[in-house]
């Protein structure tokens, strides 16, 4: 490839890449800040917003014990890791995982929203921006890896 080429190339990958992480990057903070509000047995600041407390103290709040947002912690800290994987190394297997891990969150994302609504009757905004986070990445990567893999300079999903 001439070095043209590979800058269109490589800027064909930036951007989603970019994007990907800045929303995973978001995905950590608000799971982080849930997590920790959790642990330390207080309520989440939801301002003139009411329904984040109800959600927080609710018994689907945890999965064993375990607050449910350090599930989301980790998945959101291993997206960023395959986002980065696929934009700095060029390697489509990051890719494939950033998308898998979207994929896989968004039946147990389905449920809490369908707890919120139905059967907690609080909505957390926190919670609902996670989710944002987690939907918007599935969808570019997605969008990503729905095209050939031409597309972004590698050939085939390895590289």
């Amino acid at each position: 490839m001439t070095a043209r080429v590979e800058a269109s190339v490589e800027a064909r990958r930036t951007w989603p890449a970019v994007l990907m992480a800045a929303l995973a990057i978001a995905g950590v903070i608000i799971s982080a800040y849930l997590t920790l509000v959790k642990i330390s047995g207080g309520q989440p600041y939801c301002g003139p917003i009411v329904g984040c407390e109800t959600v927080n103290t609710s018994p689907y709040s945890a999965i064993f014990g375990i607050p449910v947002a350090l599930f989301g912690l980790g998945a959101s800290l291993a997206t960023l890791g395959a986002v980065l994987w696929w934009w700095r190394r060029a390697d489509r297997r990051g890719l494939a995982t950033a998308y898998v891990i979207g994929l896989a969150s968004l039946p147990f994302l389905a449920y809490l929203t369908y707890l919120e609504l139905f059967v907690i009757h609080a909505v957390c905004v926190w919670c609902v921006g996670y989710a944002i986070t987690i939907v918007l990445g599935w969808l570019v990567a997605w969008r990503e890896i729905s095209r050939p893999p031409e597309w972004d300079g590698r050939r085939g999903i390895g590289r």
